[in-house]
């Protein structure tokens, strides 16, 4: 049966709220109902959003997850740096699962290219960091960025614009293949390579290139609605997130501006996604992450696995001051509370309510993480509802336990739920007033 949605606003933003993989692409795809276009604002290749439709699969590491509602139109904004590759493997597979992708994806003349050099750079400076690895995926998304900022990268806009990319790309590939060579040891990359890999990309994407600011703000004038979507969570952004153990965008609201082109008085609503426990991929603190058969336990249950590496998530119980953090950075107006279903067969569940740090009870994140070693969780416990919650589809049903518990961490994080997610079917989801109103 079809999720009841209400009419939503104009302009609205999801955004993870934790360290990443939240569940945002099965509630960009929920939402994708109701808009005309989603667009996507920071990160690459390193994001994986998965959503299940009538039994099938599909992970998305590009494309906006509102590709599989036919009627959406997807943006790729500036803020995203693209590995033409991917990106060309990833429309394959959609067309060959039946989607329709190239009449209503449009990539940003901003946007900047991930190419094989940045891909050799990552991996060899993760290699050789020995005990200070940040976890990175290795797809080169930390160097094309840095490329950005040199002002030496090269944009969707170069490529539609004459040969000059040619000799940009020629001068990047001998710098780049001087570093592997003298700083890493390591073999550099093929020039020849490198442009007959955006060749191919240019003889399929070159009509989809466009100033997507321009032509975002002219689908708002011409009233159509707008769902912005983001990769990685807000532990994960560069200035705001747990330092240096981040990725290298902007993943908070104030990147939707700057990836996109896009006022943030334009944005209506502001949707915080949000687990019912704790995970995150690679290195870095991690207060309440569980190291033992529990935390196991949640792996297992939750298949918290990347959808882009295939490693192992790191898991634990609900931080709710990192919750709170998040809301404040972003200014969130209501959660999307994802994975509840996994903490079904628990008889007792743990939420972290503050931290304990010399001897004094603290509840908010330390700035930028910087320390936060030192700190301690504290924890309150509920107990479990020992049911699966599958089948519910209306908050009333959830059993009292469930019920119990999502008013704990509304209480805790200061911020109404309105969308529960009990699967990972699209139509596994309860929709609450909350997100109605």
């Amino acid at each position: 049966m079809p999720v009841s949605l209400k009419q939503s606003f104009p302009v609205e933003l999801i955004l993870g709220i934790q360290w990443g993989d939240e569940g945002k692409g099965k509630i960009v795809d929920l939402l994708g109902e109701t808009f005309d276009v989603v667009a996507r604002y920071q990160g690459g290749p390193n994001a994986g959003h998965t959503v299940k439709i009538d039994g099938k699969t599909f992970i998305l590491h590009l494309i906006p997850s509102g590709i599989l509602r036919p009627h959406t139109q997807c943006y790729i904004g500036n803020g995203v740096v693209v590995n033409p590759e991917a990106l060309l493997h990833e429309i394959d597979e959609l067309e060959t699962a039946g989607i329709e992708v190239m009449d209503r994806l449009f990539i940003s003349t901003h946007a900047h290219l991930i190419l094989p050099y940045h891909v050799a750079i990552d991996k060899a400076s993760e290699a050789s960091a020995k005990g200070n690895k940040i976890g990175t995926t290795g797809r080169g998304i930390g160097p094309a960025y840095s490329d950005k900022i040199n002002r030496v990268g090269v944009r969707m806009g170069d490529l539609i614009n004459g040969d000059a990319w040619k000799t940009l790309v020629a001068r990047n590939v001998a710098e780049k293949n001087d570093i592997l060579s003298k700083l890493y040891g390591e073999q550099g990359v093929d020039e020849d390579q490198v442009v007959n890999i955006i060749e191919t990309y240019l003889e399929k994407v070159k009509d989809r290139i466009v100033d997507i600011s321009i032509k975002l703000n002219q689908d708002m004038a011409f009233g159509k609605k707008v769902l912005l979507e983001g990769a990685q969570g807000t532990l994960l952004d560069v200035d705001f997130g747990t330092y240096p153990y981040v990725t290298s965008s902007n993943t908070t609201i104030g990147g939707v501006a700057t990836g996109l082109g896009l006022s943030p008085r334009k944005i209506d609503r502001i949707i915080g996604i949000v687990k019912a426990y704790t995970t995150r991929v690679g290195n870095g603190p991690f207060p309440t992450e569980l190291d033992n058969e529990v935390g196991e336990r949640l792996r297992q249950q939750g298949g918290e696995f990347g959808a882009t590496t295939g490693r192992p998530r790191r898991c634990g119980w609900f931080d709710s001051v990192v919750a709170r953090y998040s809301v404040m950075i972003n200014d969130i107006d209501v959660l999307a509370l994802t994975k509840l279903d996994v903490l079904d067969s628990f008889d007792e569940i743990k939420v972290c309510t503050g931290y304990e740090y010399q001897g004094q009870e603290v509840d908010a994140f330390p700035s930028g993480g910087c320390g936060i070693e030192a700190y301690t969780p504290l924890y309150e416990t509920l107990p479990g509802w020992k049911q699966s919650l599958a089948h519910i589809r209306t908050f009333e049903e959830l059993p009292q336990e469930a019920q119990a518990y999502i008013k704990r961490l509304e209480e805790l994080v200061g911020v109404p739920v309105g969308i529960v997610s009990v699967g990972p079917g699209r139509d596994e989801t309860i929709v609450l007033e909350n997100y109605k109103k």
